[in-house]
């Protein structure tokens, strides 16, 4: 057999899922409890629940120095560590996220992408913020003429964000705001003393729809049950992997429940880059992948294929997938894919000084804080001069510890004791803002920069534009605003450089649409010229809202793979 040679697989699947991420686990549970014989693909290594999170229950001591990361330890991963000054390279959970030389990207212009090769993908490390989006959200594009309409409305959505939230467990408390739908909720996370008093303040001050509510997150808390799981354990230690499973992931939780059906065959260190498309039946008929350890090329076939191997990753594979039908990539007759790429800007808000509170503490590490969902552009009365759309603030308070040593100039008992006592009360907010689909925001294949695996990497060609930079500056103002209307002192105002990619929730490059000629997927995430083939990781959006993405990334893909289990059976049987 030669390097070129591609061994087919003996077995035809009824589903091939591309991806093991918070889409790709959806995705995979719910094809197989629907019966469907279903090939999960991981480009990366096996991650067990609870067996393979190395770091989960290490303390500070553990580790040589400390949690800190060098440049020496990060020469591998210099993209990554350009975020949250290194933290994400930190020896605690630098082995989640991938080695930059062997997976290059090319920046036409500044772009962060933060990535982990791994079963459960991003899963495992992900900000578990989980808010629905509004039927605001879903009709923005048509209202204001930015992109194109997307073809579903909250109530298509609705059911599907009910059998998500409760199969997840997402903890927060319903407020009956239009922008921000009412959730099936367990108990949420108790705001501290100083989160409470600024709730007061807001509530007092302003009289515009601010309202401080602790976060809607994935963590299990009540009394409901949820196989495999318990409740979060307030150790804040999620992005090590979390061995209660007190958080959602695709390891603890779908990935799981997929195995459990007997249905699923879970495949890691499969690089899927084609999918091939079948000129007679006009119809994908399966995945070209190399294997990781082997380097061996196989071919595996299956009737339906679902592309969850984000934004990116997918739209990769679909570019990659050219044939006589689609010389440019599958599916892409409107010229769409690659372009209109979103993410959040964020890196911008205020913090505060607060006094008053020298007497009171809190107890654990509550993984959460307060979330004031968008206040902006939602009716006359809060309509903007200087921009469209609206933006969120997640944000917290607490005593500062013994770090603040750090700009000590002396040493001995008298400071010591000093470092014993829980320092002053602080509280900061950050704002995350929708970024408007533009189509010269884009990604293509370069292919005179290969990959190890001899494949096309991506070129990164977006930016921020004015709407955003508008946006950013009120984002700023209004959180002055805010802690200054509470009475805080020493409230400073940040508005740091929006770059793309960073709040690492890319959205778009594969669209949903009612047109085939603006869009690469219909109502059910199926591409419009080959039907068989579903995209709903973050590839599939139309549009960014300014919540948090990824709920929307699960209710859509059990969405679709309902309807793709069902178009399956009915086929078989007709």
């Amino acid at each position: 057999m030669t390097k070129d040679t591609i061994r087919e697989d003996s077995t035809t699947y009824d589903a091939i899922v591309i991806g093991t991420g918070i889409s790709g686990g959806w995705a995979a549970k719910e094809l197989c409890e629907n019966g469907l014989k279903t090939l999960v693909l991981e480009r990366g290594r096996m991650v067990k629940h609870i067996e393979d999170y190395p770091t989960m229950n290490k303390d500070p001591w553990d580790f040589k120095h400390r949690e800190m990361g060098s440049d020496e330890s990060r020469k591998n991963q210099k993209v990554q560590s350009r975020l949250w000054n290194g933290a994400l390279t930190s020896p605690v959970n630098k082995h989640w996220f991938v080695d930059d030389i062997k997976n290059p990207y090319n920046e036409v212009k500044e772009y962060l992408w933060i990535r982990g090769y791994h079963v459960g993908g991003r899963s495992l490390m992900w900000g578990r913020h989980s808010y629905r989006w509004s039927d605001m959200d879903f009709e923005a594009n048509k209202k204001d003429g930015h992109g194109v309409d997307w073809p579903i409305r909250y109530k298509d959505i609705a059911p599907w964000y009910d059998k998500v939230e409760e199969f997840i467990g997402v903890s927060g408390e319903n407020l009956g705001l239009s922008q921000l739908p009412d959730g099936k909720l367990s108990p949420p996370m108790e705001l501290n003393c100083v989160e409470k008093d600024l709730q007061k303040n807001i509530s007092e001050q302003f009289d515009d729809d601010r309202v401080l509510t602790p976060g809607r997150v994935a963590h299990i808390t009540g009394d409901k049950t949820h196989e495999g799981r318990s409740n979060c354990q307030y150790r804040n230690r999620c992005m090590r992997g979390c061995p209660y499973g007190g958080y959602f992931s695709s390891n603890s939780s779908t990935l799981p429940a997929a195995e459990r059906t007997g249905n699923m065959t879970l495949r890691p260190n499969s690089i899927a880059h084609e999918i091939v498309y079948d000129e007679t039946t006009g119809l994908a008929s399966g995945v070209k992948l190399i294997d990781a350890e082997t380097k061996e090329k196989l071919f595996f076939k299956a009737s339906i294929i679902f592309c969850c191997a984000s934004t990116l990753g997918t739209t990769s594979i679909l570019l990659q997938s050219k044939s006589k039908r689609f010389p440019n990539g599958l599916g892409n007759d409107s010229g769409e894919l690659g372009h209109n790429l979103m993410d959040h800007h964020y890196g911008v808000g205020a913090s505060a000084e607060v006094d008053g509170f020298d007497d009171k503490y809190y107890k654990g590490r509550k993984p959460n804080g307060f979330y004031i969902p968008r206040f902006r552009n939602l009716n006359d009365k809060t309509k903007q001069k200087n921009f469209i759309r609206g933006y969120g603030y997640q944000g917290g308070a607490s005593r500062t510890n013994w770090k603040r040593a750090v700009s000590e100039l002396s040493f001995g008992n008298e400071l010591k004791d000093e470092l014993l006592k829980p320092g002053p009360w602080r509280v900061g907010m950050s704002g995350f803002g929708e970024c408007l689909p533009y189509h010269e925001n884009k990604v293509s294949l370069n292919y005179d920069v290969l990959d190890e695996w001899g494949l096309p990497t991506l070129d990164m060609d977006a930016e921020v534009k004015e709407n955003e930079l508008k946006m950013r500056e009120d984002m700023r103002d209004q959180a002055v605003a805010i802690l200054k209307s509470a009475g805080y002192k020493n409230v400073v105002g940040h508005l740091g450089k929006a770059v793309q990619g960073a709040c690492i929730h890319e959205m778009g490059t594969a669209r949903m649409g009612h047109d085939p000629k603006t869009s690469v997927l219909n109502k059910h995430n199926q591409m419009h010229t080959v039907p068989n083939v579903y995209v709903t990781d973050g590839a599939c959006m139309t549009s960014s809202a300014c919540q948090n993405p990824s709920l929307t990334y699960m209710a859509i893909t059990a969405r679709a793979a309902n309807h793709a289990a069902n178009a399956l059976k009915k086929n078989k049987t007709s």
